[in-house]
């Protein structure tokens, strides 16, 4: 009887294992985020858990502005004063979409492309600028969207490292 007993709870530890390992992945793709309602100005693929659209999660200006924000006020090599940049915490963003990967290849609206750490957003506070200095950027200067770390809080910040990571114009990231 003893015997019996322990297989039963073996096969209902089996079959509840089982169960929750088919439904997790399940879960996890059923995620979506609501619809973008304005202009998408930004665009998440690869490895990512939450969608809304085909694959893809897409973000308007407005989705990006509900994101917590931070802001930056710093020196840049591309101003000459200094300079406060507002947007959302990458972060933050990173943790909404469910991204899983080491990296993001951030493509901007001319094609140029930069591999950028996911550790850097936690790390260093990165944001994902749509505002500087309290105006929404036009595409004409480095908008709508700047990937841009705290510069001037850490020497490491003011180097060629960073400043190729800091995409300007940004309209897609690949989570790989």
């Amino acid at each position: 009887m003893h015997n019996n007993k322990n297989r039963a709870e073996s096969w209902i530890v089996a079959v509840a294992t089982l169960f929750f390992s088919l439904a997790a992945p399940a879960a996890a793709q059923d995620a979506a985020l609501a619809e973008p309602k304005g202009d998408i100005v930004l665009t998440i693929d690869g490895n990512i858990g939450v969608t809304n659209a085909d694959g893809v999660a897409n973000f308007d200006r407005a989705m990006l502005e509900s994101i917590k924000t931070a802001k930056i006020r710093t020196n840049t090599p591309w101003f000459d004063d200094e300079v406060e940049f507002e947007g959302a915490l990458l972060e933050e963003l990173m943790n909404l979409v469910q991204a899983d990967g080491e990296e993001v290849v951030v493509t901007s609206l001319n094609d140029y492309q930069a591999p950028v750490p996911i550790a850097d957003f936690a790390k260093h506070g990165t944001i994902l600028a749509y505002k500087r200095d309290g105006k929404y950027m036009p595409i004409s200067d480095k908008g709508p969207l700047f990937i841009v770390y705290p510069y001037d809080s850490s020497p490491e910040l003011n180097t060629q490292k960073y400043y190729s990571r800091s995409v300007w114009q940004v309209r897609r990231f690949t989570v790989r």
